[in-house]
């Protein structure tokens, strides 16, 4: 009876280190296992990260694109009424010619000559508007394509960085995932 206990001890010392030895190789697996988790979620994290970035470059990228649009309309009228100015001051200046014209050409005192006399100063005074609107046209024309270039450097410089996002996505997809040792 005194040999059952014996035999059960030397069982219980010759199982112990072989319980230690399967043991490690679990211990190593779960480590290999916890630290790809960890890892997963960092990456999970990066890509999340990554396109809340995204969104807010396209989300800028479409008020700024919005921007370009409204300073290329005003710049769109602004030339249009410039347009206008220059062609209303030709057509002035060639009535005020026709009519000093007609008044040396008939140096008789008509009803015309003298209504034409009495149009030419005032004639003359709106034409010397005309040329001084259309100085104010053509300032805020100049003004109207600057503005428009500024707004549009602010897009290139979003749709840049945007494309170096695209880049440095493309280039992670393309990297091998790291794996821990196992």
């Amino acid at each position: 009876m005194h040999r059952s206990p014996l035999v059960l001890l030397a069982l219980l010392l010759v199982a112990t280190p072989a319980l230690g030895q399967t043991s490690s190789p679990d211990s190593q697996t779960l480590r290999a296992l916890l630290e790809e988790v960890r890892q997963l979620r960092q990456d999970l994290q990066n890509i999340t990260v990554a396109a809340q970035r995204a969104q807010i470059l396209v989300y800028r990228l479409q008020v700024q694109q919005g921007a370009v649009t409204r300073a290329s309309q005003r710049l769109d009228d602004a030339r249009a009424k410039l347009e206008a100015v220059q062609a209303q001051r030709k057509r002035d200046a060639a009535q005020i010619k026709r009519y000093e014209e007609f008044l040396r050409e008939n140096t008789g005192n008509s009803a015309d000559s003298k209504q034409i006399e009495d149009w030419l100063p005032r004639g003359k005074a709106d034409l010397e508007a005309l040329a001084n609107q259309e100085q104010e046209r053509q300032a805020k024309e100049s003004e109207c394509e600057d503005q428009l270039k500024i707004e549009e450097a602010k897009l290139n410089e979003l749709q840049g960085l945007l494309d170096e996002l695209d880049a440095s996505l493309e280039k992670s997809r393309h990297q091998p995932v790291s794996r821990p040792h196992q």
